[in-house]
């Protein structure tokens, strides 16, 4: 029987991040994981084979289309007859994700960590350590991470089949469905619309929320609302889903809304209403893994189970369900378990929606800091009064920052337009050291690029924007 020091049981972000890790620090490692993708083992997770990866690579495609046939005449260039090769876009998606999910294979080998592939079973304790069951081959591992991360929840009215998708359903339409549905405003339901709205759909948006991106800043949500609606997303709040009838041509779906109850028709239906974990085949009863009432593996600050040696990180435990949020619970475990100190600092967590405009946020909202109790200033400028996104075309949308009144701490930033993905980076960095509105505010920031809009919101909080 193989002995392992650490064995991880998923290979998605939480879990291939985490075995490498291990093996750096001088673990031997083992993964074993069930994905796959054209019938062969394909490691990434739901990540980068039907979740963030080829979804920005399609949301790429249809923004790129979007500007050869809206918006390239505006910039002197005139294109007669573009139209879409969907088969081709899809081609072009596989192909990113290959390269990836190709790359994490590689970085197995390169650290030497075993991959087993098939489904990861906890069979009993050993001493100190597990017998697992590694896709039919029990091995010893002193140290078992469970990272098995979530699948899509399905609507009851509405199971997953047919004219009714996932994510990853959504990612794989051979052709441009005249009227899609929508079954939830968040960021997969958003940017999924977003991409084959672009892409000639009629998109109607049903939310049983009573307002639009409920977690960010009020102001925020009500920019990225305003953009959208311009755009032609339908969005309906507060809607209650009665009935979802399927046939051979399309989807009918019955909801109420305001007391009106209304039927629409549809081509096809995603139904992006959360994820929940997953944990089949792990075999959580028959070893006494502790799960909550959600299904979620229960875990200490440390990612320690009920069980001796047993940890558990990434979206099976809940919490924001994001990848990069799942990398770094899989660091610092790996550094737990070598007697490092690892840690992750959840209150400066990045959250981004890849729609046109982008939209990305850290920290509290400014609604969230004054219900703390908190001094709140903000500062907040636009995009419409900086040289580059004049210069391209898109001066949409703003920064905001929230700071502390008495000790100019930033709190949280906001921000909505282009770009915004990559420049939250930099006041998550300064705010992970503590940093101050005026700390930001008095780096130097290259001229011209959008990223002097945030140093500008920064100064903003003292009323002391300069071009504004």
């Amino acid at each position: 029987m193989e002995s392992y020091d650490v064995l991880v049981i998923g290979g998605g972000p939480a879990g291939y991040v985490a075995a490498i890790r291990a093996a750096q620090l001088g673990f031997r490692t083992a993964c074993v994981d069930a994905f796959e993708r054209g019938g062969k083992a394909s490691l990434g997770g739901t990540c980068l084979n039907v979740g963030c990866i080829p979804s920005k690579a399609m949301l790429d495609s249809s923004e790129k289309y979007e500007m050869i046939t809206h918006e390239a005449a505006e910039h002197g260039i005139n294109v007669q007859g573009a139209t879409v090769d969907v088969s081709k876009m899809l081609t072009r998606k596989a192909g990113v994700v290959d390269k990836l999910t190709g790359g994490v294979a590689y970085l197995f080998k390169k650290n030497k960590i075993t991959s087993f592939f098939g489904y990861g079973k906890l069979v009993r304790q050993d001493g100190d350590g597990w017998i697992v069951d590694a896709a039919g081959t029990e091995v010893k591992a002193t140290h078992v991470i469970v990272a098995t991360g979530s699948n899509p929840r399905a609507l009851p009215l509405a199971p997953f089949g047919g004219h009714v998708v996932e994510n990853s359903g959504a990612l794989e339409f051979t052709e441009v469905p005249q009227k899609l549905g929508v079954i939830g405003a968040g960021v997969i339901g958003v940017e999924l619309g977003s991409v084959w709205r672009r892409l000639g759909a009629q998109v109607t948006i049903l939310e049983a929320l009573p307002g639009f991106l409920m977690a960010a800043d009020d102001a925020l949500a009500k920019e990225a609302l305003k953009q959208f609606q311009k755009q032609g997303l339908e969005f309906h709040f507060g809607v209650i889903i009665t009935k979802v009838e399927q046939d051979d041509s399309g989807v009918s779906v019955t909801y109420t809304e305001k007391d009106a109850e209304t039927t629409t028709r549809f081509d096809k239906l995603i139904v992006s209403i959360g994820r929940v974990p997953n944990t089949q085949g792990l075999g959580a009863d028959a070893v006494g893994l502790a799960l909550d009432e959600r299904g979620f593996v229960k875990v200490d600050g440390h990612f320690r189970t009920n069980l001796k040696n047993v940890y558990a990180i990434g979206d099976v435990i809940g919490g924001a369900m994001l990848a990069h949020k799942a990398e770094e619970e899989g660091v610092a475990l790996a550094e737990m378990i070598a007697g490092q100190a690892g840690h992750v600092n959840y209150d400066v967590i990045p959250w981004v929606i890849y729609t046109s405009p982008e939209i990305a946020w850290a920290g509290l909202t400014e609604k969230q800091a004054r219900e703390k109790g908190l001094s709140v200033k903000t500062g907040q400028f636009p995009f419409s009064a900086n040289g580059r996104a004049l210069g391209h075309g898109d001066p949409r949308g703003f920064v905001k920052v929230v700071a502390d009144a008495q000790t100019d701490r930033i709190l949280g930033v906001h921000m909505i337009g282009s770009g915004v993905s990559e420049l939250i980076g930099e006041v998550v960095a300064i705010m992970e050291f503590g940093g101050s509105a005026e700390d930001l505010a008095r780096t130097v920031h290259a001229h011209p690029t959008l990223s002097e809009v945030v140093k500008e919101a920064a100064l903003a909080t003292d009323k002391r924007s300069l071009h504004m």
